[in-house]
C-alpha cells in the first residue's frame, strides 16, 4: 500500500507520469479498492474525529483524465460519460430502484436502499442507510450507517483541495427533505435536521437550548435537533435577516433508534 501510495503521490506532481502504465494500473486498483469498500476517502477515528486519505482523493481526480469519454446503454436509456456505473447490486445487497444511478469507484454496503437519487464517485454509504427520491451524495461524501436522506437532500461533493475534509453524515442521521449539506461539513451521530436546512462552513449553526446563544460551524454536535432560522446583520442598505441553523433541542439517547428519532420529530414539532 505504502507503494501504491508513492505512486499516485508522483502523479500528482508530475502528470506526464500518467502515461505509464505502471500508473494507469496504480490509479485504476485504487478506484476499484473504493468501489468494493476497502479503500476509503476518509474514515472514522477511535477518538472520534476523522482522518481523510489525501492520496486516494488524489487517487480519483487523476482517475478522470484517464478515462475516454463513452456511451453507455441501459435498454432504452443512453448516457455518454467517463465513468462507469456501478454494477452487480444483487450481489451486493443493495436495492437500487429506478432510475437510481452510483458511479463506479463509490462504495454502497450490505443493506442500502436507493431510491430515484445518485450517488458519485468516491462515495461511502453504510448499511441500512436509503439514499429517498432525488437525493444526491456528492463525490467522496461519507454517508453512515442508518442514515435516512430525505427527498431532494443534498450532500455536497469536495474532490479539491486532498486535504480538505469530505462532507460527513455520521450513523444514524435524518436529514430532512430539500437539506443541503456541503462545504464538509459533518453532521455529528445521530443528529436531526428537519426539513429545508442549509449547512455550508460559513452557515452559523446557534444552540438556543440555554440562556446564551453557542455558535458552532463546519459540525452539527451529535444528537442535536436542527431547524432552519435567521439572524439580522448590517449591511450598508439596511438591516437584513441572514440564513442560519437553529439547534433547538437534543434527540434523546435510546437503544431504539427508531424510537428515539420520532420522538425527537414530535417533541420539537421538526418539519421533515
Amino acid at each position: 500500500m505504502t507503494n501504491l501510495q508513492q505512486i499516485i503521490e508522483n502523479a500528482w506532481e508530475d502528470r506526464s507520469k500518467l502515461s505509464e502504465k505502471s500508473t494507469q494500473e496504480a490509479v485504476q486498483y485504487v478506484l476499484e479498492q473504493l468501489d468494493a469498500g476497502h479503500l476509503r476517502v476518509a474514515e472514522p477515528l477511535e477518538d472520534g474525529n476523522w482522518q481523510v486519505n489525501e492520496w486516494v482523493k488524489k487517487a480519483v481526480v487523476l482517475y478522470f483524465p484517464l478515462q475516454q469519454m463513452k456511451t453507455i446503454e441501459v435498454g432504452p436509456f443512453e448516457f455518454h460519460d467517463k465513468i462507469p456505473l456501478k454494477r452487480d447490486y444483487a450481489a451486493k445487497g443493495v436495492r437500487v430502484v429506478p432510475h437510481a444511478i452510483a458511479r463506479f469507484g463509490a462504495y454502497l454496503e450490505k443493506g442500502v436502499i436507493m431510491m430515484p437519487s445518485y450517488v458519485n464517485i468516491g462515495a461511502w454509504v453504510g448499511s441500512g442507510s436509503m439514499v429517498d427520491t432525488w437525493a444526491t451524495v456528492g463525490s467522496c461524501a461519507q454517508i453512515g450507517r442508518n442514515v435516512h436522506l430525505s427527498g431532494g437532500v443534498g450532500i455536497g461533493g469536495v474532490l479539491e483541495p486532498p486535504q480538505a475534509a469530505p462532507t460527513i453524515i455520521e450513523d444514524n442521521c435524518f436529514i430532512g427533505s430539500r437539506s443541503i449539506v456541503v462545504e464538509g461539513v459533518r453532521v455529528e451521530s445521530e443528529a436531526v435536521l428537519g426539513a429545508n436546512v442549509v449547512l455550508t462552513q460559513s452557515t452559523r449553526i446557534i444552540d438556543v437550548t440555554g440562556r446564551e446563544p453557542v455558535v458552532y460551524r463546519g459540525r452539527v454536535p451529535a444528537r442535536s435537533v436542527v431547524i432552519p432560522g435567521t439572524y439580522p446583520k448590517e449591511f450598508p442598505a439596511g438591516t437584513y435577516n441572514v440564513a442560519c441553523a437553529l439547534i433547538i433541542g437534543e434527540r434523546k439517547e435510546s437503544t431504539n433508534k427508531k424510537t428515539s428519532l420520532n420522538d425527537a420529530l414530535r417533541d420539537y414539532n421538526v418539519a421533515v
